[in-house]
């Protein structure tokens, strides 16, 4: 049996717009990487943790890779030891999915190490388990895109059902993380428990045409339903300048631009990469303007998912 694996697990875009909770799309970078060696100390360690600037937890217990190990033993009924290296590539608190990152990366190298017992679909409730640990909830929308690739639809948790959705070929994704930190705890605190009838009908109207727009290869109607009228209204007010730079971003080639997960990191969906430099360009041009640092990461859809590194 093999005692070394390594995974790489990518970043996502969560909610998508109009599908808050729902929808979450995967990137092909950054990401996070896991490396675990089995051992025979019967527990589950945390070995290393590196590009955290020392804020996340070397308690298993209490990481989301950790966990993530500590479930998936559990389940298959091992009692096997386990020493974690994590490699933090994705900004904490940027928006991106990042705790998920890590959990997928952990549960994929795991499983490949015990010659994997269990299916991907399988996998994806200790991965959840693992973002309870981050934000309170075992939600869905950043592991299973970031587990499966591509573009997820989560339609209920219990049961968990998944659905997964095509995506166009050239539809391509622009991340710009600003130097600034949004807690998704924070995130949540601002939205309201209730929503007028109206406000509803309009956000399942786009979610619905989202898929569609999806699914038909149509460009211009996936432009027009991103549209979140939902959260983004309560959320962007944590983001300096975000009504300007969205604007800015849709003149400049995005079919449309939002806010990533909880932010404060800013997507957009492009058709093809000449928009897509445009549009991130356009938008870190609108963050120096506020004497604020960003990254752009752009990329096509990430259809693969998390892979296991040779």
């Amino acid at each position: 049996m093999k005692t070394k694996a390594k995974a790489f697990a990518p970043a996502t875009i969560a909610n998508v717009s109009c599908g808050f909770d729902v929808f979450g799309l995967a990137i092909d970078a950054p990401g996070d990487e896991v490396e675990i060696s089995l051992n025979d100390s019967g527990s589950v360690r945390m070995k290393a943790i590196f590009g955290d600037e020392g804020r996340l937890p070397m308690d298993a217990s209490q990481n989301t890779a950790g966990v993530a190990v500590i479930e998936f033993l559990k389940s298959i009924g091992k009692n096997s030891g386990a020493q974690i290296t994590l490699h933090k590539k994705l900004p904490l608190g940027s928006g991106m999915g990042s705790s998920a990152a890590s959990a997928v990366a952990a549960v994929v190298a795991i499983n490949h190490l015990f010659d994997e017992p269990l299916s991907r679909e399988q996998l994806l409730p200790f991965a959840m388990e693992a973002e309870r640990i981050a934000c309170g909830s075992a939600h869905a929308d950043n592991v299973a895109p970031s587990l499966f690739g591509g573009l997820t639809l989560i339609r209920t948790n219990n049961p968990l059902d998944v659905i997964s959705i095509p995506t166009p070929d050239d539809l391509t994704c622009v991340l710009v993380h600003p130097h600034i930190e949004v807690k998704t705890r924070d995130a949540r605190q601002v939205l309201k428990q209730t929503i007028p009838l109206k406000d509803g009908i309009t956000q399942w109207a786009n979610t619905a045409a989202l898929v569609a727009g999806m699914m038909k290869q149509d460009y211009a109607l996936i432009g027009r339903s991103l549209v979140d009228v939902v959260v983004e209204p309560m959320r962007a007010l944590l983001i300096p300048g975000f009504d300007r730079i969205k604007s800015k971003a849709i003149t400049s080639g995005a079919l449309g631009c939002g806010i990533s997960g909880s932010g404060p990191t800013i997507f957009c969906l492009c058709e093809g990469m000449a928009n897509a430099n445009r549009a991130g360009k356009s938008i870190q041009e609108e963050f120096e303007t506020m004497n604020l640092r960003s990254e752009i990461f752009i990329s096509h859809v990430n259809k693969k998912g998390a892979y296991i590194i040779d």
